[in-house]
């Protein structure tokens, strides 16, 4: 544990300290020291690792296995990620043992917790009402295989088995489509506004520098340019925004949108500028589905998903599953916007729509309390 993440030297020599106080302290058989020190390294920097398996191992040892549970997990996550604990080459010999124990622990530990979420549904609905959402925890810990029955598909967090596997969605099974395609003067006009106050509008994706951005925008002849007017970010909503465009706004929240605490809605306003090319990627989940309302489409503008082409045509709705790898360009002369908005994949039950709710919340709250920051 030699490097210091830090920058700031104060912050950086107290990690020293606290971490030579524990190494000291589990030497002596120090507990109540040693958890103090380690906490206070994780509390400077929760990516060391190393302290982090220590602290598990003595909540562990204090018979505080729930907490020990989550540490191991955030301890193992972290080294995996810098290229340690993989194998035996790359766990040191002297840690073989402890490590071995936490990946132990860790599955058993986690398989309770994420049941228990799901104990209240069962109960009240019965097994079968919840079988694929059972399929898709043991997915998700990596206790049974995916079987994608579409390879284009590739969800990057979670997938939900049993659904029908497809690019494009069948526009019967969004009957709402019918009430937000009404309102297109409506949503468009307060778009206008929006556009010419510039208020509240921001990058979609946010780079520290241009060279981050590589692999994820492009550019034709311009700098590109993906901005986004959100009304739910990351399943928050912006007021502010809210309040700048209402009747939009009261629109949005009357949809059958995906409510999950901390993760979704996401909806938007979402600009491409000419010559701009979101380059392949895929999205997270098939239990998302993705909505375009076209509200502004120049020529030359499309969207790919798993290879299959379609252009937008203003005012009318389209979703698609972005755990297929796609892509969009801007091709045009003017500014492309579309909203886009989170809804449920719609071969969902009312049941496994809350059962996803529960464990990707209790996923979240398990990944945060680890130290887990995702990027």
């Amino acid at each position: 544990m030699a490097r210091v993440a830090n920058t700031d030297p104060a912050v950086a020599a107290e990690i020293e300290a606290q971490w030579r106080i524990a190494r000291q302290a589990l030497e002596a058989d120090r507990d109540d020291t040693a958890r103090g020190a380690l906490q206070r390294v994780l509390d400077l920097d929760p990516s060391r690792f190393m302290a982090r398996l220590y602290f598990a191992s003595l909540l562990d040892k204090a018979g505080l296995v729930d907490d020990a549970v989550v540490q191991y997990y955030g301890a193992v996550n972290q080294a995996q990620r810098e290229g340690r604990w993989l194998n035996e080459e790359t766990t040191a010999p002297a840690l073989r043992e402890l490590v071995l124990h936490a990946m132990r622990t860790i599955n058993g530990g986690r398989r309770s917790r994420f049941e228990a979420v799901l104990a209240p549904l069962q109960a009240r609905h019965g097994d079968a009402a919840l079988a694929r959402a059972q399929a898709c925890l043991d997915v998700y810990l990596g206790d049974a295989p995916a079987h994608h029955p579409d390879p284009r598909q590739r969800p990057k967090f979670l997938y939900f088995p049993g659904l029908p596997a497809t690019p494009f969605f069948d526009r019967a099974a969004f009957p709402w489509y019918a009430e937000l395609e009404s309102q297109l003067e409506v949503v468009r006009s307060e778009l206008l506004e929006a556009l010419e106050a510039r208020n509240g509008i921001e990058p979609f994706l946010k780079f520290s520098s241009a060279e981050q951005a590589v692999g994820y925008l492009a550019g034709d002849g311009a700098a590109p340019n993906w901005d986004a007017f959100f009304f739910y970010r990351h399943g928050v909503r912006n007021d502010a925004n809210c309040a700048q465009c209402p009747r939009t706004a009261a629109i949005i929240d009357a949809l059958p949108i995906v409510r999950i605490r901390e993760h979704a809605p996401e909806i938007c306003f979402s600009m491409l500028t000419p010559g701009t090319h979101i380059l392949p990627h895929r999205g997270v989940t098939n239990t998302r589905a993705v909505t375009h309302f076209p509200l502004i489409v120049p020529d030359d503008c499309a969207l790919v998903v798993g290879g299959e082409k379609r252009e937008w045509r203003e005012g009318e709705c389209f979703t698609f599953d972005d755990t297929f790898e796609h892509e969009a360009w801007n091709r045009g002369k003017s500014v492309r916007v579309v909203m886009l908005m989170d809804s449920w994949n719609p071969y969902l039950t009312d049941v496994e729509r809350e059962a996803v709710s529960l464990l990707v919340e209790a996923i979240g709250d398990f990944n945060r309390a680890a130290g887990i920051v995702e990027a």
